[in-house]
């Protein structure tokens, strides 16, 4: 971790919040060996300064649901305000400009049939601006959802992860039921909202929503994750790489790749390539010792197209540019 600004208890801190980003602060520092003031004070610099938010996620992969990776060519002048209409929506995350501008990558969870129908189908190809579209479908994952990036820095001891891993009741089916809606659109805005305030939006008690919440996390039909800027732990570049492998490597090279440092996102897609996986890196000579070392020697990788973000539009929640 290189940062001018934050540290490596700011480091544990991010770590701990992606094991449970429900816990309580007197919790992680009893973990982390420093006071509650101490977390309650790097949590708000972080919120303010590293961009922190706790939200939680529906699994799209756990609830059976599509996913789709979508490459939009654009005209110059149109791609920033196609983008920020994108981020409106609440089954988009991680978009970002590439190609000098021209181009945006976009991760799309449609929670309906009607949904993907709608953007693909309908707004997208309508949109005048839009000079090409490419849908990839995701088709497994081999790195990313509940399991984020921060693992990979080991700033956590197993013991530390052991205790700080919420309590959480045996597994059930992985589905969601109509009344959790007005749970779910309350902690998708703010994943550490406090039982009264899941009380108030629900009008359940809440015994009967804290049961419900631990009940969805532990079938994994929903999962509390974070998003941060990535500069805070100084690694402020994220390019996106669409690998081409041979027919019988695609599982070796994704399994592989699942391990690899740089990176915070890897899945399995139909289309012209056939893994995306998202790198993250220090900066553009980390990137080019990524794609000709590690990346470049795997074994049945035939293809690599790289198309590094010139400005992240949104990662889980989007917040419009003053």
């Amino acid at each position: 971790m290189q940062s001018e600004t934050f540290d490596l208890l700011d480091l544990q801190l991010l770590s701990a919040l992606e094991v449970d980003g429900r816990a309580p602060f007197a919790r992680i520092a009893a973990v982390l060996g420093v006071s509650d003031r101490t977390i309650a004070r790097r949590y708000r610099r972080l919120c303010a300064e590293g961009g922190l938010r706790v939200v939680v996620l529906r699994d799209a992969v756990r609830l059976g649901q599509d996913q789709w990776m979508l490459r939009l060519r654009c005209a110059p002048d149109s791609a920033g305000v196609i983008a920020d209409a994108l981020a409106r929506r609440p089954d988009t995350h991680w978009i970002g400009l590439t190609s000098g501008g021209t181009e945006i990558a976009c991760l799309t969870r449609p929670r309906s049939p009607g949904d993907h129908d709608d953007l693909l189908l309908g707004k997208l190809p309508r949109t005048p601006s839009v000079v090409e579209i490419r849908a990839l479908q995701l088709l497994h994952r081999f790195y990313g959802g509940p399991v984020g990036w921060l693992p990979k820095f080991r700033a956590l001891s197993d013991e530390q992860i052991a205790a700080l891993r919420p309590d959480l009741p045996e597994p059930g089916p992985a589905r969601l039921e109509p009344e959790d809606t007005p749970l779910l659109d309350v902690l998708e805005r703010d994943g550490r909202a406090t039982y009264p305030e899941l009380q108030r939006a629900t009008g359940r008690s809440e015994s009967a929503v804290r049961r419900r919440l631990s009940a969805l996390i532990a079938s994994g039909a929903v999962y509390v994750d974070i998003e941060y800027d990535h500069a805070v732990l100084g690694y402020p570049r994220t390019a996106v790489l669409w690998i081409t492998t041979a027919p019988g490597a695609l599982d070796s090279v994704g399994r592989a790749l699942a391990t690899h440092d740089e990176i915070a996102f890897a899945s399995a897609t139909a289309g012209p390539s056939h893994i995306v996986v998202t790198a993250v890196v220090r900066d553009t000579a980390a990137l080019y010792a990524y794609l000709s070392g590690p990346l470049g020697h795997l074994d049945g990788v035939q293809h690599v197209e790289t198309t590094p973000f010139l400005r992240r539009v949104k990662q889980l929640t989007y917040r419009p540019a003053r």
